[in-house]
This record gives C-alpha cells, structure tokens and sequence, in this order.
C-alpha cells in the first residue's frame, strides 16, 4: 500500500489511522503546486483529482477522499470505529461533518486570492462548527474512552485553526492534547516533517 500525502494536509488523518491500525504501507510525498512526486512522476497519474490523500493498493487500485479512505481504514481495524450498532453510521456521520462543515470551510483561508474579510468569514464559520462538535464529545474522544479515525481528521482540523489563530474550544484543545501524546502520531509528524 501506498499513502500520498503533503505535509499538513489532510492526509494526515490518513497517516496517523494507518499507523494505529499497524498497517504496512509506504508514503509518497505529493508537491500540490506542481502536481509531482519526489521521482519526478506525475501525481495526476495516480489521481486525476490532483489532492491528496490516495491509498494505492498493491493490486493498483487507488481509493480517494478522507471518507472513504478513513472508512476502509475503520472497516478493517474495528479499534478505530465507532461503537455500538449504528457505530459505522455514526462514523460516517461525523466524518461527513468534518469534512463538508469544517474541513471546506478552511478554502477561502487557504486561498491567496480571497480578500481579508472572506478569510475572516471562513474563519467564523470553522469556529461555530467547532463550537458545535465540540457539544458531540462523549469523553475525551468523539465517541468516548478510545479514538477513531474521526477524531484524527478533527485533529488535523485541530492544527490548522491554531496555526491560522482561530479559537478552539477547551473540549477539543483538550482531545488535541490526547491525539498528540499518542506514540502513532509523533511518527506520523515526524515522518511528515512536523515535529
């Protein structure tokens, strides 16, 4: 398996879920600007798309986005799913959350080109759906005593509201804290060069 990734991106979530779960894959780091891999290969071979992240499996199929690769990742080590019946449900549930709500709402304060008040705008709008996820907690993690592979995407969220000066509730700062001391994700920092 191969995870492409870029540093800080969202396929960090991806990273850190693969290593909880004791997955064996490679990595290979994706310029986003130039659409190129380390080799000098196109990355839009890979993923028409041209973002990351994308899991190739050793048969050649790739999977993209966040859901579904957080998903897979979940179907296949049950430690990082939610729990109870609906628990899958749940799971999707949040991750479609994170990543339609908070994760898309980061695009104008990605964006060279957006002016400082749609920054500003985008900035309130990641700050009321953290303050609204926030409310979700049922222990330190979004679905209680363990994590799931949603809480690593809300981790990923995490880093970039603090790196962008947004204000994040105690809660999360909290479950920030708890996904940070985690031994997977200092490799996985390290790995990315973040740490």
């Amino acid at each position: 398996m191969i995870l492409y990734y870029s540093p800080g991106a969202c396929s960090l979530a991806d990273h850190i879920a693969l290593e909880e779960a004791g997955r064996k894959f490679a990595l290979a780091k994706v310029d986003l600007k130039t659409h190129k891999l380390e080799d000098g290969r196109s990355y839009l071979d890979i993923n028409p798309k041209g973002y990351v992240p994308a899991l190739q499996f050793d048969d050649g199929q790739v999977l993209t986005e966040n859901i579904a690769i957080l998903t897979f990742i979940a179907d296949n080590y049950p430690g990082l799913m939610a729990p109870g019946q609906f628990g899958r449900y749940r799971l999707l549930e949040k991750l479609a959350f994170i990543s339609t709500e908070i994760h898309k709402s980061f695009a104008p304060i990605f964006n060279p080109a957006a002016t400082e008040e749609e920054k500003a705008t985008a900035a309130g709008k990641v700050r009321k759906r953290l303050d609204e996820i926030s409310t979700q907690l049922t222990g330190p993690y979004l679905f209680g005593e363990h994590a799931t592979v949603a809480d690593f995407y809300l981790f990923v969220m995490l880093l970039w509201a603090e790196k962008n000066k947004i204000e994040i509730p105690k809660s999360l700062k909290t479950l920030a804290e708890h996904i940070r001391a985690r031994p997977t994700v200092e490799i996985a920092l390290r790995q990315e060069g973040l740490a």
